[in-house]
């Protein structure tokens, strides 16, 4: 039954890939001249682009080499050309229906259509790379964001902890040894108490991960108290347990639905991916039975990947949860999207006496690019009160 579902969720992806790459290739050819050379070459061109990314995934389970980081690169890229077009071919066209309708269009434009379409085609291609350098500039600027939270439980040691949180690293081909270098450098710059991973560790297939030796770079991480990180569903993308034991051969406690005493101090319970059934067909715990071994006297701090059922959660004696996954949509307008499907997409919240805070993310999946947010680390500095 697994295999069925993941059979039929690729398929609809693949579907959907192709049929808006189809969308743009037509409309795209229709802006060039139909006796021109360049139609030839940009059939071929962009079938070839539009095909990188889903080659490089082949690719790369099968044999990882300089070419499928290559391939990967361009598909990438390719992604947020993607999206760019396809938004620019619906509102030129969505432009011409309602201007058969109301005929606010200059008549200019008519004389001589073949030409309109050039200055179009031109305009677009513009305004793509300018969101796409402004997209990964912005990709490779993170920003430290700080919290400052007070947490009051019984058992609750008074004092001060500094906490460091980041999710969704997507440590890969795309996010190598200088990102997770300068992730690292950022991490111990804070001189945290505490460390935790809000999953998505690693992008989907470990082997550039292997290749690139990116643990290193996790295992100079300095914490006082360990760092801690739970799964996201692209480490069940890429295969778990393969993905679990690296992270701990490199010095990550991994939390399974699991809960752990930190020092004494304060409770870490680490709940397992939400895709988790999905994947290998098996349900996560539900959180109310890794409560169950949970002293809610002290502090606990929970990390779930996916921010859902926010408010049940903190009826639970929950002080704090961590979550990721949103990226915040990553690209605009996609942010749209992810507000209207979660509670809260990115950001700060508090239910009850329960602290949320949804991390937009370190990294990138699939475009290298981020716009309507920015990459963080987020500090959070907690002060205990009896």
């Amino acid at each position: 039954m697994k295999t069925i579902t993941l059979i039929i969720f690729f398929s609809i992806v693949l579907v959907v890939y192709g049929a808006v790459n189809t969308y743009i290739f037509v409309r795209g050819l229709q802006a060039i001249p139909s006796g021109s050379h360049c139609r030839g070459w940009f059939s071929v061109l962009f079938w070839f682009i539009a095909s990188t990314f889903i080659l490089a995934r082949v690719l790369e389970r099968v044999h990882p080499s300089h070419l499928t980081a290559v391939f990967t690169w361009i598909g990438s890229f390719w992604l947020g050309f993607m999206l760019f077009f396809f938004l620019a071919v619906v509102i030129i066209d969505l432009a011409r229906v309602l201007n058969s309708l109301l005929h606010f269009l200059p008549s200019s434009w008519y004389s001589d259509p073949g030409q309109t379409k050039l200055v179009i085609l031109w305009i677009v291609l513009g305004l793509s790379v300018l969101y796409i350098v402004t997209g990964f500039l912005n990709a490779r600027i993170p920003r430290i964001r700080e919290l400052d939270l007070t947490i009051s439980k019984p058992h609750a040691r008074p004092g001060e902890m500094t906490v460091v949180m980041a999710s969704d690293i997507h440590l890969g081909t795309i996010i190598a040894s200088r990102k997770a270098n300068r992730l690292v450098k950022k991490i111990n710059a804070m001189h945290p108490d505490l460390v935790l991973f809000a999953g998505d560790i690693v992008d989907e297939d470990l082997a550039p991960v292997i290749n690139y030796n990116l643990g290193e770079a996790l295992c100079r991480i300095q914490s006082r108290l360990g760092v801690y990180a739970i799964t996201g569903n692209h480490e069940y993308i890429g295969g778990v347990a393969s993905a679990v034991h690296y992270l701990e051969d490199h010095g990550i406690r991994m939390l399974r639905d699991t809960a752990v005493l930190v020092d004494e101090q304060l409770y870490l319970v680490g709940r397992d991916d939400r895709d988790k059934s999905r994947f290998i067909g098996q349900p996560r715990k539900e959180l109310e039975e890794i409560m169950v071994s949970v002293d809610t006297t002290y502090p606990v701090i929970v990390l779930d990947h996916q921010p859902f059922n926010l408010a049940k959660h903190a009826t639970m004696g929950i002080d704090l949860q961590l979550s990721g996954h949103t990226h915040h949509g990553q690209l605009w307008p996609f942010n749209f999207i992810t507000d209207a499907i979660y509670e809260l997409s990115w950001g700060y919240k508090k239910i009850g006496n329960t602290h949320f805070y949804v991390s937009c993310g370190y990294g990138t999946w699939g475009p290298p690019l981020r716009l309507g947010n920015q990459p963080e680390v987020v500090k959070i500095n907690l002060r205990f009160t009896e």
